[in-house]
């Protein structure tokens, strides 16, 4: 493929790592996060490669602000990386303790940042399943929506643990808060 300025957002496909999407742009390179590979710097040059969609082309290297929204958008939706995920201040060193209604069986202590990394995990392995389904070639598009709206009910039914998370953007949004207004 001969040089292009293409912009965040161009679907690529290339011969080694397969279908991949621009993230970010440097001056001869692509950044190009592919589905199996994660993100790799290419040659704008790379004969490898060969445009799909394209998107935002332009003679102009964009901005970081510009293309870390791109990049977090894109990341949530192609995978592969994850993202740093902040427990709240308030809960840092704090400790969780289930007391069983009887009070002769010993109470259980779990630590607040374990707790929170395994809920991390479970956000995180949902998105993947999520990718998963969308990208599915067998799957109907009726049955991609009827599996994404369980997929959404289950991030409502772990809203509880937002008080958790440090920033409000990285919490649970269920059905309700998936709308738009």
């Amino acid at each position: 493929m001969e040089q292009l300025n293409l912009g965040i957002g161009t679907r690529l496909q290339h011969t080694q790592f397969g279908p991949g999407v621009i993230v970010g742009i440097r001056y001869a390179t692509y950044l190009i996060s592919f589905i199996n590979h994660g993100v790799k710097e290419i040659d704008k040059n790379d004969n490898n490669l060969e445009e799909i969609i394209p998107e935002n082309v332009n003679e102009e290297i964009e901005t970081h602000s510009d293309v870390e929204k791109s990049l977090l958008k894109i990341l949530r939706l192609w995978g592969g990386i994850t993202e740093t995920v902040r427990l709240g201040d308030r809960w840092l060193g704090g400790t969780m303790i289930l007391q069983p209604a009887d009070k002769s069986l010993k109470p259980k202590e779990i630590p607040i940042d374990d707790f929170f990394h395994k809920i991390v995990m479970l956000r995180d392995r949902l998105r993947v399943m999520e990718q998963q389904i969308n990208a599915h070639k067998k799957l109907s598009d009726e049955d991609k929506v009827n599996l994404q709206q369980y997929i959404t009910r289950i991030y409502g039914s772990l809203t509880t643990f937002n008080v958790l998370f440090k920033n409000k953007e990285q919490c649970f949004v269920g059905e309700k808060g998936s709308k738009e207004e």
